[in-house]
């Protein structure tokens, strides 16, 4: 390792330090979301130095009078960085605001159709990840993730999706991949889910993702990634192919060691 890479490794370190996780706040954290609880100790506390690495680099700030206690913080920052908990924080490098909502964000929508002619309509948000930030949560929704876990939602994982997605250009469903041929595979899968997804809506079958995930591939992808963390059992036991697909890209098997949490 040259002097470098020495002093940056050196200069990570006393940034983590300073922002370093208080264990019992850690602990309190982790029996909220069960997801989180279920990793085994070495990745818990892997998940712990990457979150405050997060920490040290973001900014948080709070909508509308909310006050963003260190807890609230730190429950943002664990779910965020589970993801890429085998993969890089750099993946996170083009943003740095983190707005917190004390509840969801009416967004006023205008589009065009084909005619020219523009639409306008409002769009109730929990959460929205927008290219070089900031990322914007609502905080009842980030609150509530332990108990949403089994309809497989997760806004804050959503949204991290989202930001990981668009680190190659605009949200496409298609993250950073190493060659043409994992590239060529990734579509394959991801295409062929999606529209066997959009099928199962279109017949009224009910889905195990959420029905958002249809609007396109980046909402897909976003859907797919937050089920594949919290509720990975029903998961990988109805969309198999994906499921490997996903674990192979964040080198994680989130069914296997929930099954063996206690």
């Amino acid at each position: 390792m040259g002097w470098w890479a020495r002093w940056r490794a050196w200069r990570e370190r006393r940034k983590r330090a300073r922002h370093e996780i208080p264990r019992p706040l850690w602990h309190q954290v982790l029996a909220h979301y069960p997801f989180l609880a279920a990793l085994p100790p070495p990745e818990q506390q892997a998940l712990r130095d990457l979150s405050a690495s997060f920490l040290a680099r973001k900014e948080f700030a709070g909508a509308h009078g909310l006050q963003v206690s260190d807890e609230m913080a730190v429950a943002i920052a664990a779910q965020a960085c589970l993801p890429i908990l085998k993969l890089d924080l750099s993946l996170y490098d083009r943003f740095v605001g983190i707005v917190v909502q004390p509840d969801e964000v009416v967004a006023r929508r205008h589009v065009m159709d084909p005619d020219g002619v523009v639409h306008e309509y409002d769009e109730p948000l929990s959460g929205e990840a927008m290219s070089g930030g900031p990322v914007m949560l609502s905080w009842p929704d980030v609150a509530e993730a332990g108990v949403l876990a089994i309809d497989g939602y997760n806004v804050v994982i959503h949204e991290f999706a989202h930001v990981i997605d668009m680190c190659n250009g605009e949200a496409d469903g298609i993250p950073p991949l190493p060659n043409a041929k994992v590239l060529a595979h990734w579509i394959s899968v991801m295409d062929t889910a999606l529209d066997e997804f959009r099928q199962q809506l279109a017949a009224g079958h009910p889905t195990l993702l959420d029905p958002y995930g249809a609007e396109g591939p980046q909402e897909f992808f976003a859907v797919s990634v937050e089920a594949f963390f919290v509720n990975p059992q029903p998961f990988r036991a109805h969309h198999p192919t994906l499921y490997e697909l996903l674990a192979g890209y964040f080198r994680q098997d989130p069914a296997h060691r929930t099954r063996l949490a206690p």
